[in-house]
This record gives C-alpha cells, structure tokens and sequence, in this order.
C-alpha cells in the first residue's frame, strides 16, 4: 500500500510541473501537460509505465492539461494552493512530492513554511505539524538549513491590535456576535483566540501577503466543506483583493485533490454570493476629471471608448461609466464612476482592459482630479 501511495504521489507531482503552461490553440491537452509537467519536475509524464498506467494517463492529463489552463493563476499560486489542500487532507506522501515542485517553480522556502503554519487555525496544531515535518524533509533534502528566518510581527502587548485591525479590514460589518450565547459567556474568550491568535499571530505574519493568506484559507476551507466559512470568507477574499474569477480559478485547482463534490459545494457557493445583489449604501461613486492633451484628443477618446465598452460588458461589479466632454473644452473631461463596492473597483483597477487604458493614455493625460462623492439618492438607476 505505501508503494502504492508514493507512486501516486510521483505521478501526481510529475503532473504538477506543467501546470503554469499558457496553451496555444494549436496545442492540445496531451502537449500541454507535457510541457506543464516538465516545468514543475523536470521528468517525463504519461509514460506507460508502473502498476496503474490507465489511471495515471487520466489522472495526469487532466491534471496538467485541463485543470492548468482554468483561469489565470500563476504556477506559484497553483502549488500553493496544491501545497495547502494536500496539508489538510494530510496527505503527505503527495504533499511531499507538490512541496518539491513549489520550490522548483519559485515558491521560497519561507513561502512554503508559511502555507504550512497558515493551516494551524484551520485543522489544528496536530495535522500542521505533521505538514511541516513534511515540507522540512524535503528543505533538508535541498540542503536548505533549518530553522529558517523569523516571520513573526507581533508582540504580546500588540497581538489584539493587529489582529483586529486585521479582522476588521476583511470583515467590517464583525464577527462578534457568532459565538453570542454560550454557557458561561465563554463566547466573548473564543472571540478573542479569533482576534489574538488566527488574525493577530498567524495572518500577520510574513513571507506572504495578506491577500494570499486568504486565498489560501479559503482553499482549506473548500476542502473542509466548511460552509458558513466560506460564504464569510468569499467577501473578506473581496474586501483585501481577490476577485470572484480568482476565487473560483483557486477553488478548480482544488479539484482533482478533493473531489468533484466538495468543489462544486464551494463554486455553488461562489455563485450565490457573487449574484446577491449589492446593497447601494456600498456603492463606490466618484467622478473623475482629467484634462487630456488636446493634441492628442483623439486618440484618448479611442482608448477610452474601448476601455468603458470593454468594463461594462465583463464586470457585473461596474455599474456606470458615464463620460462627457464640455462643449468649449472638448479636452477636460469628467466621468462618472459607479461600483457595486470598494472590491468590485479594486478588481476593475487590475483587468486588462482598464491596463491597456491606463499604459495607453499615460502621455495623453495632463491632469486627474479624483473626486469621492455621496449620492443624495442611493440605488437610483440611470435611464
């Protein structure tokens, strides 16, 4: 039985090295897990060989050459996201193997520890333990010296202050009254552990950003098929960055490691939350006025047309691009922005489009003026 697992756990890391490939169309799956396998482990996938050739051939193609191309992530973000799902699982033999292509495709080994100490909260002191003692085999098998450099940022006296300016940055509305009602008013302790200890020691920590911790989390949280947890943590994944693409791009990644039915619990949820209409009071709306190079109007309305077309067609979170132009000074120019949230204009700000915008106009805009106003009527839609 264990040869049997650490096959697997081969085969599947031989898998994972492919996985940042971006395919042409004239590549096909079985190219693509090619290359994909041989940039996380250097060896050759889909040999033929060894007890189970028929399932590896599935299993590798699949992995490599379907499930990589979902979304964009980035190879880092892949075996990372791999790493903390086969921690979870406790799935070691293979957490071994994924350990080792993270590091290959430049994931430090600080990084990697980190994944690794960001489960404690999830799964308990116990089962990160004996995730770490895996990843340190293999840093120690590259030679690398343990233990490695602090991450810590906190102190005794500063733990509840960071750990609340945290909790509070991914949860505004609080989390406080979740734990209202227990006997002996024990609920207020275990809301501090929250604040103390999840936000305050492990999610300050550093090596990896914020941003990612809660990517990460919410992977653990797919593959626990904690459900309440995730409908909390989609928006604390919006409120610190992470778009709904993102989120559903990392929960696919999770996939072939815990199955179709935990995942689609996770999607399904994705989809519920990212269709809940907005309330308007969470509206972003500012009007942005830029004088543009008059000698160059022209092509400052081209960039502009494109890029609003293109924001209102792909972003259900952009609600208004109104722009307009004065009559005597076609040149200054004043839109009217309008988002679902702060998140939905954060996700905006990284979309190719509003890139292409930014990069292209940079010589054309003269001045910008960003204005954050209050609308005296909220929701009112625009005919």
């Amino acid at each position: 039985m264990r040869k049997v697992i650490g096959l697997i756990a081969l085969v599947l890391a031989g898998s994972l090295s492919t996985m940042a490939q971006t395919a042409d169309n004239s590549m096909n799956r079985i190219e693509i897990c090619k290359q994909n396998y041989h940039t996380l482990f250097g060896g050759e996938p889909l040999t033929g060989q060894g007890t189970d050739p028929e399932m590896m051939d599935i299993l590798q193609k699949f992995i490599f050459g379907e499930v990589f191309q979902t979304g964009n992530l980035t190879l880092k973000q892949r075996e990372m996201i791999t790493c903390i799902t086969l921690a979870t699982m406790q799935t070691l033999p293979q957490l071994k193997a994924y350990a080792g292509a993270a590091l290959n495709v430049g994931v430090t080994p600080e990084e990697l520890r980190e994944v690794m100490y960001l489960t404690a909260p999830f799964i308990g002191f116990p089962k990160m333990l004996n995730a770490v003692a895996t990843v340190n085999e293999v840093l120690q098998e590259r030679g690398i010296s343990l233990p490695l450099e602090k991450q810590g940022t906190v102190t005794e006296e500063t733990r509840h202050a960071t750990g609340k300016a945290i909790q509070d940055r991914l949860y505004p509305g609080g989390i406080a009254s979740v734990m209202e009602g227990l006997p002996g008013d024990m609920g207020k302790q275990v809301e501090q552990f929250l604040t103390d200890y999840f936000f305050g020691e492990i999610y300050s920590r550093g090596a990896i950003d914020l941003q990612t911790r809660e990517l990460l989390g919410y992977c653990v949280l797919t593959t626990l098929e904690a459900e309440s947890q995730l409908r909390s943590h989609y928006h604390g994944n919006l409120n610190v960055g992470n778009t709904p693409e993102t989120l559903t791009a990392a929960v696919i990644q999770c996939l072939p490691y815990i199955g179709f039915p935990a995942a689609i619990k996770a999607l399904s949820i994705i989809k519920e939350e990212y269709s809940r209409p907005v309330p308007a009071e969470n509206n972003l709306v500012r009007l942005s006025k830029i004088t543009v190079d008059s000698t160059q109007l022209q092509a400052y309305n081209a960039f502009l047309k494109e890029e609003i077309e293109a924001s209102i067609r792909l972003e259900p979170g952009v609600l208004t691009l109104y722009a307009t132009a004065e009559k005597e000074a076609p040149h200054k120019v004043t839109i009217l922005e309008i988002y679902a949230d702060r998140a939905a204009y954060e996700s905006h700000l990284k979309t190719p489009h509003f890139q292409k915008y930014k990069q292209g106009t940079l010589s054309m805009v003269k001045e910008l003026e960003l204005v954050d106003v209050k609308p005296l009527i909220p929701g009112l839609k625009i005919k």
